[in-house]
């Protein structure tokens, strides 16, 4: 076990098996390479990505195919070939999640650049699609948004 000094969560034992690696960093972070996954809460849709190395830098993610059910990409060959994936049951997909101002309703969701990590050597990478109809700014929950709106 590795012990990390987190701002978020302080002190924490990370199993070096769960610990996913960004051979190029994430864009905006390209020094950034090591993270660990934790549960927001148990049952909870939402996950914090936390830096190993920046005690103050954790993203915010969930799995977008839980809000957006009609979300589909490809994964190019090039990805599937650095991230070594040998079986899709070993590819899990995140979106990274921005509150703006602070605000849970107006949350939205980077769908134009999710994260890949095949869990079988813990090999990640943000991909951003190419010719896609998505953005980097997908409301979680709309109809929250229109009643207030």
């Amino acid at each position: 076990m590795l012990k990390v000094y987190t701002s978020r969560f302080g002190e924490i034992e990370v199993d070096e098996a769960k610990i996913v690696h960004f051979k190029d960093g994430i864009p905006a972070f390209g020094d950034e390479h090591e993270f660990v996954i934790l549960p927001y809460e148990e049952e909870s849709p939402y996950y914090f990505m936390q830096s190993l190395k920046s005690p103050d830098l954790a993203f915010l993610l969930t799995i977008p195919f839980l809000f957006f059910n009609d979300y589909s990409f490809e994964i190019d060959d090039e990805t599937i070939k650095e991230l070594d994936i040998k079986n899709q049951d070993d590819v899990f997909y995140y979106s990274m999640i921005t509150i703006p101002n602070g605000s849970v309703r107006y949350m939205t969701a980077n769908l134009l650049a999710p994260i890949v990590l095949n869990s079988e050597n813990m090999k990640a990478k943000q991909v951003v699609l190419e010719k896609s109809q998505y953005t980097t700014k997908h409301r979680l929950f709309p109809e929250s948004a229109k009643k207030e709106g």
